[in-house]
């Protein structure tokens, strides 16, 4: 193996995560380039780079791309369980706007992406002590129907990460997802989820979660830090400052939900403390990911690490 992870020693557990893996096609002032990425797969190798033996369900296309994606995951020391992808490889065709954001034209596999379910991706989820979910079709109901089916009474991490070029149903994508948030032991939302999916009430939109039963809410607001509702009480937290400027946001929300779900592989915290000191680490990871382009998850402590060629979005 040639990964290495952020954290020393042993790794603490195991993770399943379940969602998008694809390939970035970046078009910019500097010319097209191609980075591996996807949300589920972001979190995905964020939790190996802090120590998780993770495994990433996703669809993957026996072709090109596929290949790119699947070395890329094998560098990083995660396990893939690749549903069939009729279509071939998701694939996101990436601007930037005017004020910086990124926008998404996403392929026909992107948009009719599906995840099945065999034998060795239930074990998996069995055997793990956290499943992560994010940018999963919750407006597909026999995606969900699958999904809860294979899920049993794992403990769960949800971003619902929604992206308008690959929803075709808010409504059905809201049911979905708060069918499965409902119960889960921490949900992450952020400002640009509440306008997409809500009226763009963060605030009532943490409410809401926590009134389905969501144990913890963890609601990000960009450089003004996060927010952590608990049943121990609430917290916050700025975005850290740290040395170098800021690259590139993108991969911030996915480096938060895996640092997260990292301090939850082997226990839920109970003291407000502990949760507050896991926000904390989060932010500081949050914020070392933006010092690099791409969606690569970073710690403070790894950003004086040399870079080793393998790059992702």
């Amino acid at each position: 193996m040639s990964f290495e992870t952020s954290t020393a020693g042993s790794p603490a557990g195991s993770a399943v995560v379940i969602g998008d893996a694809l390939i970035d096609e970046i078009r910019d002032d500097s010319g097209v380039r191609e980075l591996v990425g996807g949300a589920a797969l972001n979190v995905a190798v964020g939790l190996r780079r802090l120590g998780i033996r993770t495994t990433l369900l996703a669809m993957v296309g026996d072709d090109e791309a596929g290949a790119h994606i699947q070395e890329y995951l094998a560098d990083h020391g995660v396990e893939l369980i690749a549903s069939a992808a009729p279509h071939g490889s998701s694939r996101a065709v990436v601007h930037r706007a005017a004020n910086g954001e990124p926008q998404y034209v996403f392929n026909q596999a992107a948009r009719q992406r599906s995840i099945r379910y065999s034998d060795e991706a239930r074990a998996a989820i069995a055997a793990s002590d956290l499943v992560a979910i994010s940018c999963f079709p919750f407006d597909v109901p026999a995606e969900v129907d699958a999904l809860t089916a294979a899920l049993g009474d794992a403990r769960l991490a949800i971003d619902p990460n929604p992206r308008t070029g690959m929803m075709s149903d808010k409504d059905e994508f809201v049911r979905g997802f708060e069918r499965l948030a409902a119960g889960a032991d921490i949900v992450k939302v952020g400002a640009d989820d509440a306008a997409i999916l809500y009226d763009g009430d963060l605030d009532a939109l943490r409410a809401r979660l926590r009134g389905l039963g969501v144990r913890a809410v963890l609601a990000t607001s960009g450089s003004a830090g996060a927010t952590l509702e608990t049943d121990a009480g609430t917290t916050t937290a700025p975005i850290s400052e740290l040395p170098g400027r800021i690259v590139d946001t993108v991969g911030a929300g996915d480096a938060t939900l895996a640092a997260v779900a990292a301090g939850l592989v082997e226990r839920t915290p109970e003291a407000l403390d502990d949760w507050h000191a896991l926000l904390e680490r989060a932010m500081d990871i949050a914020a070392a990911t933006c010092r690099a382009e791409g969606g690569l998850l970073r710690t403070p402590e790894s950003l004086a690490e040399a870079d080793r060629g393998v790059f992702g979005s």
